[in-house]
């Protein structure tokens, strides 16, 4: 089973959320539709801009708490580095 550790913004340069599944696809529905509530349908962030995948869980949970103790701009850095024009790439994994 695969696992991920995402990345939402709400626009470029925007509010960041930082995550760890192992459905993107719902997960990123999810936060998109607002079903769950909370930080992320507070402050409109929805599009999955950053993830890797992961062959288990603790790998995955590992890099999700190392990542949130980044700074802003390393995250930003890590986005811009795979996106650099911030697309949100949930339609090209749902479909």
């Amino acid at each position: 089973m695969a696992y991920y550790v995402y990345l939402l913004a709400s626009k470029k340069h925007g509010t960041l959320y930082l995550g760890v599944t192992n459905d993107i696809v719902r997960r990123a529905y999810e936060h998109r539709t607002k079903a769950t509530g909370g930080f992320t349908a507070r402050y409109g962030v929805n599009k999955l801009v950053w993830f890797e995948i992961y062959d288990d869980a603790i790998t995955a949970i590992a890099r999700e708490k190392e990542l949130k103790k980044w700074r802003r701009d390393w995250k930003i850095r890590l986005i811009e580095e795979q996106n650099p024009g911030w697309v949100d790439l949930y339609p090209g994994i749902a479909s």
